[in-house]
């Protein structure tokens, strides 16, 4: 699939600019399609029954993890669906058997999805936890780690790129600090799968949590990827036994175990249909698409006068997230003016990452542009030529 050909799957695009996917990306019609096929044509329940439109709501159910697991290389392990990558995290924090004295160690890029559990356990007693400050252009060196991470690391959780400043934290090199010290360790992916080819076995991870609303997939659909099943189930409850007697009972084995209760199927379903369309046109595609047009986009920021740009300036450390400001107005008022003059979606605020803009000193946040593979050049130059007006005015 060509890129300029997929932009006709994506109708909103025809009467504006979206550049809010690190929030949320769009739906292409593919994906809506399959959506709608599994209400209207074989709607069912999974693992149940063994009617026709229970055993195609099934097969395509469980086609739909494998798909997912294939994306990231992730087949060997466990493919779990949840609602979003705040769930995920979630599983594990609260799945884990942790002991008291064990270590977390984590970062200030966080998205709140993966500082507050670890907050809550630290407060509860239950853990210790290292936070690593990153520079401010947001990059952290592997050398922080080194010294962060000891014997007593249980667990280290960290995003692969940041929702504000897009920066590409390098998980390899920390997956063999985690591994020199047997400390299990935790990949947020939710901004770096939808953008970037990502390999959770070449990295070395034990969990990946990331997010299906980001990838081109329906709200409400999530992924935690474990290596092993090496937590406890968060929930109980039908669909995730294999047996039950009136004092004890014996859970499924794979996904299932942890999937307890109905699941929203028709959402998973598009979910997979998500990581068809991702790969019909290729991740690397999708990558080296996303890291040209952030590289006009930020050598276009920075060059206007009251504008600041926050990130690494380099393309290869970052990916299609670029956070700024304007000097004199507050970021929610830069966002509503490029809605309402230029039909431009970003995001505007603190993006769930308060201790991170109080390290940037962005008292009201900032103004956040993020792209997908459907933004293109002119998005770019609209964006730029719409806040340069904008930086004149002040």
């Amino acid at each position: 699939m060509e890129l300029q050909d997929a932009r006709m799957d994506f109708p909103l695009l025809k009467d504006l600019i979206y550049m809010d996917n690190a929030s949320t990306s769009l739906c292409p019609v593919p994906v809506v399609r399959a959506v709608d096929e599994y209400e209207m044509q074989y709607r069912a329940n999974v693992g149940r029954g063994v009617h026709r439109l229970a055993v195609v709501a099934t097969q395509k159910y469980m086609d739909a993890h494998q798909k997912v697991a294939g994306l990231i290389g992730g087949e060997k392990g466990v493919t779990i669906f949840t609602r979003n990558t705040t769930e995920a995290i979630n599983m594990v924090a609260l799945g884990m058997d942790f002991k008291k004295g064990d270590r977390v160690v984590t970062t200030l890029l966080e998205h709140h999805s993966n500082f507050l559990p670890w907050i809550r356990l630290k407060n509860q007693g239950i853990i210790d936890l290292t936070t690593i400050e990153p520079e401010k252009n947001g990059t952290i060196d592997s050398t922080r780690f080194f010294e962060a991470i000891d014997d007593r690391t249980r667990l280290v959780a960290v995003s692969q790129a940041s929702n504000v400043l897009g920066s590409v934290i390098p998980v390899k090199k920390i997956a063999g600090i985690c591994k020199t010290h047997g400390a299990m360790f935790l990949v947020d992916g939710a901004q770096s799968v939808p953008h970037m080819p990502v390999d959770v076995a070449g990295i070395g991870c034990d969990f990946c949590c990331f997010s299906g609303h980001k990838m081109l997939g329906p709200s409400g659909t999530g992924v935690l990827w474990m290596k092993e099943p090496a937590i406890r189930p968060l929930l109980v409850g039908g669909g995730m036994v294999e047996d039950v007697n009136s004092d004890h009972y014996r859970e499924q084995s794979g996904y299932q175990r942890y999937e307890a209760g109905t699941p929203a199927i028709g959402a998973g379903i598009g979910l997979g249909r998500a990581v068809d369309y991702l790969e019909a046109i290729g991740m690397a595609r999708v990558h080296s698409h996303e890291a040209r047009l952030t590289d006009l986009m930020v050598r276009g920021l920075s060059d206007i006068k009251g504008v600041h740009v926050y990130g690494p300036g380099i393309t290869d450390q970052r990916i299609g997230v670029v956070s700024f400001t304007i000097d004199g107005l507050h970021p929610h008022d830069v966002a509503h003016i490029l809605d309402e003059a230029s039909g431009i979606m970003v995001r505007s605020g603190e993006h769930c990452c308060i201790p991170l803009m109080r390290l940037l000193g962005t008292r009201d946040g900032t103004v956040r542009a993020s792209l997908h593979l459907y933004n293109n050049e002119h998005d770019v130059d609209r964006l730029l030529t719409t806040v340069e007006e904008i930086s004149r005015m002040t």
